[in-house]
Order: structure tokens, then C-alpha cells, then sequence
């Protein structure tokens, strides 16, 4: 299981814009091809802060998506709105207790 988290930063009155778009196209990414998890956060101290959470099959899933249309598509609407530079990992899923 290959995670990528995504950390970004908005402009307080850029986060309905942004919210409209990843509500548009949760399910387009979800539904991609490799992609099996798709979740949003929001820090509850600093609310202009968001992260989300794929989880892919493989690196080479995640980095077809971020070539597609799609990627392309809802990246250009988000990167304007940001008041800082987003931070990406990729991490390995070492385990998981439920």
C-alpha cells in the first residue's frame, strides 16, 4: 500500500472555492485506477489548513494520476488559492490497528 499525504494552505477566503472543486471531483479521483482511499482533513487550530489521504497501489499509480487530465484539471482551480507552498509525502503503510 503506497500513501500519499498532501498538505495545503489556504487563503481564508479562497476555502469555499477550494471546497466546491474537491467536492466536484472526490469521486473522479477516487475512482481512478489505483487509487482505493481518499480522505480530507482539516486542522482543528489552524482551519485554513487542509490535508488529504490516498492510498494507491503503486508509486506508478499515484504518478499516472498526476499526469491525467483530471490531476491537471483540479490542481490548476487549487494551487491559485494557496497562501503558502504545499508539502507532500509519500509514505509506506507499515501497519494499521482497528
Amino acid at each position: 500500500m503506497f500513501v500519499r499525504i498532501v498538505k495545503m494552505s489556504f487563503n481564508v477566503s479562497e476555502i469555499d472555492v477550494f471546497l466546491k472543486n474537491f467536492n466536484a471531483n472526490k469521486h473522479k479521483i477516487r475512482a481512478f485506477k489505483g487509487c482505493n482511499y481518499l480522505e480530507l482533513y482539516r486542522d482543528k487550530n489552524d482551519t485554513n489548513i487542509f490535508f488529504t489521504y490516498s492510498y494507491w497501489d503503486t508509486e506508478t499509480d499515484l504518478e499516472t494520476y498526476r499526469k491525467s487530465d483530471l490531476f491537471k484539471s483540479v490542481w490548476s482551480k487549487t494551487k491559485p488559492l494557496f497562501n503558502a507552498k504545499p508539502e507532500a509525502w509519500s509514505v509506506d503503510k507499515l501497519e494499521s490497528l482497528q
